[in-house]
């Protein structure tokens, strides 16, 4: 009985004291691996949103210290970088404040060009750099051309157009800075008489670089441009005597070929252009087109060649009138060298000028479908006036 019951119980104790062991045993061998799972889960999560978290934190610290070593508080880049270095680095166009334009100024002390609605000052930019500040007088007029001329000078950059470095828009008066351009304009090297002759290489060099600022301005801006007031003031000359074409306060953007502006009556149209240079077309029918800046371009081509001005205040005269019959003639085999500048002294190629008087009779033609482009005046020049195509090739 001992025996038995001894049996019995050692029986009955086994299953229950070995089946919860069994049990728990299965349970870990189960669970243990989705713990883990989990944990590590969490700690990839953790760690990426923590680089996350730094490498925003390094952009902005970045971008907040790359903003306080600006001198003011905002650039606009240049859509065509250029290859010389503005005040804030390669390609940029500086926003200034007023106060920077008055010190740059010296309170507009020194007036270097006027115009119609703005003055130019000298101005000392960094260090020992010399600018131009165009300064616009105000009012509302004014102020949307200001507006008008900022907006294309900010697409531009070509080496035969005068570099827009920088602007100011704080006050009623608006400001541009330009890179300075120290050997005046073409008109008062060509009829400045005081002034030194400009050599006949020098002039076709001239017309040659007019043209192909106005193909830019045509045929390869994003918005095609006609600069509407193309005369032998607004091209100004570097070092070497290079065209810079200047002054676009009353340049049109979006042209394709020819349009008409907003409907008005015609006592009302502001008319564009100067005396002298200005297309008898768009005089007689207020159509503004591409050909315009064409025709100004052979009236600058007649007067590089000649000397003569464009248009004669004293004598009120147009110097494409007193030509006229002149150009008519070309084809009967007219004598240019009558018409070249006396002061050259002889000093041109004859060949050279009878082309640029023929191309000069082709823009001024009545017709503006007629008149050559741009670049098939270049072509005509690179063609036929040995000078250009040596110019070209040193670009």
């Amino acid at each position: 009985m001992l025996i038995l019951s001894s049996t019995l119980t050692f029986c009955v104790a086994s299953p229950s004291s070995s089946d919860p062991p069994t049990t728990s045993l299965k349970t870990i061998q189960h669970h243990l691996p989705y713990q883990i799972v989990i944990l590590i889960i969490l700690s990839l999560v953790f760690v990426l949103a923590l680089l996350f978290a730094m490498g925003f934190l390094f952009k902005f610290l970045k971008l907040r210290k790359f903003r306080r070593g600006k001198p003011t508080s905002d650039t606009h880049p240049d859509q065509n970088k250029g290859k010389d270095s503005v005040v804030d680095g390669e390609g940029f166009v500086r926003k200034f404040k007023w106060d920077e334009i008055k010190d740059a100024t010296k309170d507009f002390s020194l007036v270097i060009g006027q115009g119609g609605f703005s003055n130019v000052y000298l101005a000392n930019l960094s260090g020992s750099r010399q600018g131009a500040v165009k300064v616009h007088v105000g009012s509302d007029r004014l102020n949307q051309v200001f507006k008008q001329e900022l907006d294309i000078l900010l697409r531009l950059r070509h080496n035969n157009i005068v570099k827009l470095l920088g602007y100011c828009d704080d006050l009623e008066e608006g400001a541009m800075v330009f890179e300075y351009i120290p050997n005046g304009n073409l008109q008062q090297k060509l009829h400045e008489r005081n002034k030194e002759v400009l050599p006949w290489k020098n002039r076709t060099a001239i017309a040659y670089q007019l043209a192909q600022a106005i193909e830019y301005l045509h045929e390869k801006c994003s918005l095609q441009i006609v600069h509407g007031d193309i005369k032998a003031s607004n091209i100004l000359l570097d070092e070497q005597f290079n065209c810079k074409l200047c002054d676009f306060g009353s340049s049109k953007m979006g042209f394709s070929s020819t349009v008409m502006p907003p409907y008005c009556s015609r006592m009302k149209q502001v008319m564009i252009g100067s005396p002298g240079y200005t297309d008898p077309h768009y005089l007689r029918t207020g159509f503004a087109s591409k050909k315009n800046d064409v025709y100004s371009l052979g009236v600058i081509i007649l007067e590089l060649v000649t000397g003569m001005e464009a248009f004669c205040p004293e004598r009120g005269q147009l110097l494409t009138s007193i030509l006229a019959p002149n150009l008519r003639a070309i084809e009967a085999e007219m004598k240019v060298e009558e018409l070249v500048d006396p002061h050259l002294g002889g000093e041109f190629e004859l060949e050279e000028a009878e082309v640029m008087v023929s191309i000069a009779a082709l823009c001024l033609h009545q017709s503006p479908i007629v008149r050559p482009s741009a670049s098939q005046i270049m072509e005509l020049m690179k063609e036929k006036i040995t000078s250009i195509n040596i110019l070209d090739c040193h670009k």
